[in-house]
């Protein structure tokens, strides 16, 4: 694994070097006087074989933080710290090393320092000057660069460099201030020039990159020298005289095209507080830092100190910017007729010209100051009010509700969320301006969208649509066929009112779960529950996305236990991963075992007419996505109640064959249970949705345009507004951090995470058991206890990945279903801003845990072992304490599961189980301990259908027991006779994943 570092040269070069995590920190016995090699930086013959093949190997003196004899390794280099060497001592102090480095073509930066580069990881220097590329190519796109000639007295150069407005010195000022140290660590200079000098290199190679087959003219004066060099070499040999005649006239031409002073002019437009004019207020404004003004006033001050530090004619430059700006906004050239124009008074008419206009300023070099209030302008929109008989609470399964219902409606004009009056509407149209003063404060009305929209009124003002179209219009984006604006605001009285409220789940009354039900809900499950009740009334679909340990599965249960006491209904199907069926059997059995469960799955399972016969007897019936799509056509047969999807994301490819089987299903309601509706793309929540109530987000292609292109690509937080508004009523999204949530989670949340193995883990994990039954029937005593024991570490690390097992150094991704769930439980944890413990026995899976972890989250991740001396012990603990220190803690369990205290973890990850629950309490108890003032979560990764799920429910069934059996550790195993071994070593057919 590398670390890929980039820098800015003093000659101009921008060159790559690496640090190599596979290399032994070679840490020299003294530091000598002059610069040495870098111990762990990558060799440049590979240097150049992964970065240009046609590039030089050069050696570059760099700054680096370091020890006395070792540099500090960068936060981006992940060694092994099972293998690495001794970590470094004492204070940090800047020394210079030599590294192994080859320059980056400009043109090639972006391909070159690809962010999936295999097998490296980019440092921040790298990053940024991926960002720094990325700008100068949009400025040559842009066409925002000049041909220039430089080191005229030495030889003179042809070269193009960045002709940058206004808004782009704003963003160099970004970044100057952002450059990390690593990037100008060869060179001393200030930030600004070495980013001035990295800029200047990009933009040149990139244009010469795109013209270098341009056939410019011929000749041998120094202007036909110079434009041929812009295309070719840059250097170039002509007359002297010619050289500094022509250098000092493309100093003057590009000084008259601006941007390149210090300062520009600045315009500040003030509003009337009543009739009076709009003033325009010219201003000097400094590129740099754009805070420092100067008023116009002072331009004509022939004493003005601070002008002087800037400019030598600040009143020429005024003048002159005032006349170019003229060109853009024309009135401007009224205020030239003035000896010392500082200021142009406006009305309504000439500021709402200078307001539209301001872009266009802007984009030429020049300063715009605006009211604060034009930046969030309302624009005039439609308000719609749906009318529908009964509330939330006196809607009934009975009464026959549902989106296909008709609706009173009434349109309204509205300015932002505030519907106007009927008043405020004619004194509107009667206003001949597009800038009126409105409610006490400045609005601006098209003209023609109002007149559209009061003919609008006229024409459609009331009528009746059904619910569906209700809630289909918050989401439609702007003007069509027969809606002249956007609609604003959707609302409603009656059951519609209750669901276009926004905050449907808050305007019910709490339910609580019939005397039956074994659990006592907590106030935001017993919200969940009456919300799932009130669409189960309306027949109306939804998705519970609660975050992950807030409950799903038990406010599920309780709703098939509240409405199947209300009296007789058809089964509930629910579709799940095969890992969750038994959780599933178990959690019904626990709080609601008056329903009666069948599970659909095995090669026994019932077909045709006996499956329909059997799961009418039924309240629940529970079956896996492969076996929904595989047997569609009977399930299809059924008229179900109601089918949940359980970790719905399992659908989140429209196009999958499972997606397409559970869409197909017939039933009266559908539900999703999901913690993460959109894990990369909308086009998941499109087919969450289309599964919950189809046609609710129109096709996947009108939902792609309406929403997910505006939104992913462009950042539309308008459309994303849209898309809250339409699936608002639906979808439930409780999280841990709500203050009225977290106040209520209990201190501790313990889960059991249930995996699937692999198919080469279940080969491998059957191969072991083959191996100690074939063993076990010759030995006795201590050989036997030793097979047994060794037999059942085996089958953990089996259950762990098999790289673990065979030790052949072979990669990790997509051969775990352990690993898989620890992916996922990390990017919930990383996601949210918190910390994590994960604990393993084994420190050698731990060690491979450590780069792989590093690469898939790009972060670090600290190892503490047994064999990690106290001092890096007690350093690692206090950095991850830090607030900005590393989220992810891989502990051995004999190491790291007693005397630490790592409060700044809120989740305890058990990769794999230790079979005294004391021992996995006591490592728990790391981050649930005093100091601690946020909820613990902590997940016990077991793999379904193996040796660790039997043991965990043989520990579950008699836990007061195996506190005393299993209190020895695993000792316990070795007393089983031959029978009970195989019983428990045995594979079962739902532990491979389908």
């Amino acid at each position: 694994m590398w670390a890929v570092h980039a820098l800015c040269t003093a000659d101009g070069r921008l060159v790559v070097w690496a640090e190599d995590s596979g290399l032994p920190a070679r840490i020299p016995g003294r530091a000598p006087r002059g610069p040495l090699a870098h111990p762990f930086a990558a060799a440049g013959e590979a240097l150049r074989d992964a970065f240009g093949e046609q590039s030089k190997i050069d050696s570059v003196r760099i700054q680096l933080p370091s020890y006395a004899s070792a540099p500090a390794p960068s936060p981006e280099l992940v060694r092994d710290p099972l293998t690495a060497g001794p970590a470094p001592r004492g204070k940090l102090r800047v020394r210079e090393w030599l590294v192994p480095a080859v320059s980056c073509n400009p043109a090639t930066v972006l391909e070159l320092l690809d962010e999936d580069m295999p097998g490296c990881r980019l440092g921040t220097s790298a990053r940024f000057l991926r960002g720094l590329a990325e700008w100068a190519e949009q400025l040559v796109s842009g066409g925002r660069v000049l041909p220039a000639l430089v080191d005229v007295d030495e030889w003179p150069t042809a070269r193009w460099r960045p002709a940058l407005s206004s808004t782009d010195s704003a963003h160099f000022v970004a970044l100057r201030d952002a450059m990390p140290p690593a990037f100008r660590c060869e060179r001393g200079d200030a930030p600004a020039d070495v980013l001035r000098t990295a800029l200047n290199s990009l933009v040149d190679g990139i244009v010469r990159s795109r013209v270098a087959d341009l056939e410019l003219t011929s000749g041998r004066t120094a202007a036909a020298t110079w434009l041929r060099a812009l295309t070719g070499e840059p250097r170039f040999d002509s007359a002297e005289g010619q050289v500094r005649k022509l250098a000092r006239q493309l100093d003057t031409w590009r000084a008259s095209g601006g941007g390149q002073n210090p300062v520009r002019t600045c315009f500040r437009l003030h509003a009337p507080e009543d009739d009076e004019d709009w003033r325009l207020e010219f201003l000097l404004q400094a590129v740099d830092d754009p805070s420092v003004l100067v008023s116009a006033n002072e331009v004509w001050r022939a004493d003005s100190r601070v002008l002087q530090r800037w400019v030598d004619e600040p009143e020429e430059l005024l003048l002159t910017d005032l006349g170019a700006a003229g060109r853009i906004f024309p009135a401007l050239d009224a205020a030239l007729r003035v000896p010392h124009p500082s200021e142009l008074l406006l009305d309504a008419d000439g500021a709402y010209e200078f307001l539209t206009s301001a872009t266009l300023l802007d984009q030429a070099g020049f300063g715009v100051l605006l009211p604060s209030w034009w930046g969030r302008q309302e624009e005039l929109g439609l308000k719609l009010t749906a009318t529908s008989t009964g509330t939330a609470g006196a809607v009934t399964k009975e009464s026959g509700v549902g989106l296909a219902d008709l609706v009173d409606y009434r349109w309204d004009l509205a300015l932002g969320n505030e519907q106007l009056t009927a008043s405020e509407l004619d004194e509107l149209a009667a206003a001949k301006v597009p800038l009126v003063r409105l409610r006490g404060r400045w609005v601006r009305i098209d003209r023609k969208r109002l007149a559209a929209g009061l003919a609008f009124l006229e024409r459609s003002g009331t009528g009746q649509m059904t619910a569906g179209e209700v809630l289909l219009q918050a989401g439609l984006p702007a003007e069509d066929a027969e809606r002249p604006m956007p609609v604003v605001q959707v609302s409603g009285r009656g059951w519609v009112g209750d669901l276009l409220s926004g905050q449907l789940e808050q305007h019910l009354e709490p339910v609580e779960p019939p005397e039956q039900f074994n659990a006592v809900l907590r106030p935001y499950q017993r919200r969940g529950l009456a919300w799932l009740a009130f669409l189960d009334r309306l027949g109306l679909g939804a998705c519970l996305a609660d975050d992950m340990g807030l409950g799903k599965t038990v406010q599920l249960l309780a709703l098939e236990a509240l409405v199947r006491a209300e009296g007789p209904r058809t089964p509930t199907l629910l579709v799940c991963p095969m890992s969750l069926v038994g959780n599933w059997q178990r959690e019904a059995a626990r709080f609601a075992p008056t329903l009666k469960v069948h599970v659909h799955h095995g090669s026994d399972r019932l077909t045709g007419e006996d499956l329909m016969e059997e799961v009418g007897g039924h309240d629940l019936v529970i079956t896996t996505y492969p076996l929904a799509a595989r047997d569609s056509a009977v399930l299809r047969e059924v008229r179900w109640d109601r089918v949940v999807l359980d970790e719905a994301q399992n659908i989140k490819n429209s196009n999958s064959r499972q997606a397409r089987a559970v869409r197909g299903l017939s039933a009266r309601q559908r539900i999703a249970l999901t913690g993460t509706p959109v894990e990369n793309r909308l086009a998941e929540l499109w087919s969450i949705m289309d599964f919950a109530n189809p046609g609710a987000l129109g096709s996947l292609s009108t939902f792609r345009a309406r929403f997910a292109v505006p939104i992913e690509r462009d950042g539309d937080t308008e459309a994303a507004a849209r898309l809250r508004r339409v699936t608002g009523p639906f979808v439930l999204r409780r999280l841990k951090t709500d203050p009225a949530i977290i106040d209520d989670l209990p201190d501790k949340i313990e889960m059991k995470q249930l995996c699937n193995l692999t198919a080469e883990q279940a080969s491998l994990y059957q191969a072991v058991v083959d191996d100690m039954l074939a063993r076990i029937a010759d030995s006795e005593g201590m050989e036997r206890r030793g097979l047994v024991l060794a037999t059942m570490s085996k089958l953990k690390q089996v259950c762990n990945h098999p790289a673990q097992l065979l030790g052949d150094g072979s990669p990790l991704p997509d051969r775990s279903g352990k690993l898989a769930r620890l992916e996922e439980i990390l990017e919930s944890v990383l996601a949210e801003g918190d910390k994590a413990l994960c604990f393993t026995q084994f420190a050698g899976f731990a060690g491979m845990l450590v780069p792989h972890l590093a690469a898939r989250f790009d972060t670090e991740v600290l190892l503490l072992h047994g064999g990690t001396p106290k001092r890096a012990r007690d350093e690692m603990v206090r950095r991850f304490q830090e607030s900005d220190g590393p989220s992810i803690f891989l502990l051995s369990l004999k190491a790291g599961g007693t005397g630490l205290t790592l409060t700044a973890a809120n989740h305890v990850i058990h990769l794999d189980r230790w079979w005294n629950p004391a021992v996995e309490d006591q490592a728990t108890d790391r981050a649930f301990r005093i100091g601690q003032r946020r909820d613990v979560q902590v997940r016990k990764l077991t793999c379904i259908g193996t040796l660790e799920e039997k043991i965990d429910r043989m520990m579950a069934d008699k836990k007061a027991l195996a506190q005393l059996v299993v209190g020895s550790g695993e000792n316990w195993l070795t007393e089983l006779s031959t029978s009970q071994l195989r019983e428990l070593v045995a594979l079962e057919a739902e532990a491979v994943g389908g």
